[in-house]
């Protein structure tokens, strides 16, 4: 005979412990709810997010503007996002004893810099729920006859039985969640990194590892898409927050070109064209005995400075001591373009370490986002990156998790307790 639960969550990530947690508190009766993962531990996006430090969410606190960061999903979660936000999720948290701070970039993060306190408050809350977790437990199929539980069968032939299924598996680079959302009825759309770098061979960046601006804009024109935040140049190309939100922007596009195409960096961050060559100008006067090579602007580090100077004074025949005094204007207007275009060819792409993001999931028509709810299959619920939903780097991903999470878990309760 099947063991038979009140809710099975499938997935133990920071969805699945969530929404399991948000049902458990929410109802007004006593529920028996199970957790099942497959792999050996739980909770392991979290435990190595932000470096291990987990970026619980942002420090961005209006809904208009929270959605402004999520590439595909934005119009959906408007309304979940005014019912619970990132300042809900920091409530939350602290007043479960795990004090967090906001960093300059407004990313948010435990004050211990561990994510084994976000770890630790998820599954300590979960036991004091009497929320059972099973680990190892790898579900196969999911059916569901009218008027009857669903029928759930793992790898191992263990069958379950549950009066609701919350689908928490996280994105669909795995397909065992959208499988069985597509079994009971669901469009999936197909998977597509949404957060990578760049791979680029360029002499420019040559012996540059680890250099980085922290004011920059990545864009890529082919497809009209630009990010501002840190550039870091790494030892196979470019990365940091612009690259990455930029590289989300245009996710499927750059799919489908296979990860071949332009990149335009302005060192500088905003400034125009015009705006640099009048701020070199004015140097002519102010610094008037400083060389352009040692005498780095716009925020930009010495040695990078010199990579991008050096072609520029190069091309012009002047000397590698050139002094503001005698900048040219044509020698201005190239190093000008330089600082706000330089163009890079991208001819691949790398991954976020194993943070990564992937748009793709859970068609979001499906999907009743006042409950998290399936629209054909009642009693079936979404939370978390198994929905095609994503977020730019920041926290954002989390934070749609937490939020779907919340409301699956409450319209479960009143589901039970109706």
């Amino acid at each position: 005979m099947s063991d038979s639960v009140d809710l099975l969550v499938i997935g133990g990530g920071a969805a699945g412990f969530f929404g399991a947690i948000s049902a458990a508190e929410k109802s007004d009766v006593p529920l028996r709810i199970r957790i099942v993962e497959k792999n050996p531990q739980v909770l392991g996006k979290v435990r190595i997010s932000g470096g291990g430090r987990c970026n619980v969410t942002h420090g961005c606190f209006l809904p208009k503007e929270l959605v402004d960061h999520y590439p595909r999903g934005a119009r959906q979660l408007i309304g979940p996002f005014h019912r619970w936000a990132p300042g809900d999720t920091m409530d939350w948290f602290e007043s479960r004893g795990v004090a967090l701070k906001i960093e300059d970039d407004n990313r948010v993060f435990p004050v211990s810099d561990s994510s084994e306190s976000i770890v630790e408050c998820l599954e300590e809350t979960a036991r004091e729920l009497g929320i059972e977790v099973m680990t190892h437990t790898e579900v196969e199929t999911v059916d569901k006859a009218e008027g009857k539980p669903f029928q759930i069968r793992c790898k191992d032939g263990e069958t379950m039985l549950a009066d609701s299924v919350l689908l928490t598996t996280g994105g669909i680079r795995n397909p065992a969640g959208a499988d069985i959302a597509e079994a009971l009825g669901h469009e999936i759309v197909p998977a597509a990194p949404s957060l990578f770098t760049c791979k680029i061979s360029d002499s420019r960046l040559d012996d540059l590892q680890g250099v980085s601006v922290q004011h920059a804009t990545a864009s890529v024109p082919d497809q009209k898409q630009q990010a501002t935040g840190a550039v870091l140049i790494t030892h196979w190309g470019l990365s940091g927050p612009a690259v990455l939100k930029v590289s989300a922007l245009a996710a499927r596009e750059l799919q489908q070109v296979n990860y071949h195409f332009p990149i335009v960096i302005n060192w500088t961050g905003t400034e125009s064209e015009e705006e640099v060559v009048t701020a070199l100008f004015e140097l002519r006067t102010t610094h008037p005995k400083k060389s352009l090579r040692n005498h780095p602007q716009f925020g930009i580090p010495q040695r990078l400075w010199e990579h991008l100077v050096d072609p520029v004074l190069e091309n012009d025949d002047e000397p590698e001591d050139l002094a503001w005094p005698h900048l040219k204007k044509s020698t201005a207007h190239q190093l000008a373009a330089h600082l706000t275009a330089c163009r890079f060819n991208v001819d691949g792409k790398s991954m976020n370490k194993d943070e990564f993001v992937t748009c793709g999931g859970v068609e979001l028509k499906g999907v009743d986002f006042k409950t998290m709810q399936s629209r054909v299959q009642p009693g079936l619920f979404f939370a978390g990156e198994v929905l095609d939903i994503d977020g730019v780097t920041g926290g954002f991903n989390f934070q749609a998790a937490w939020t779907t999470a919340y409301i699956a878990g409450e319209a479960i309760a009143q589901l039970s307790s109706s």
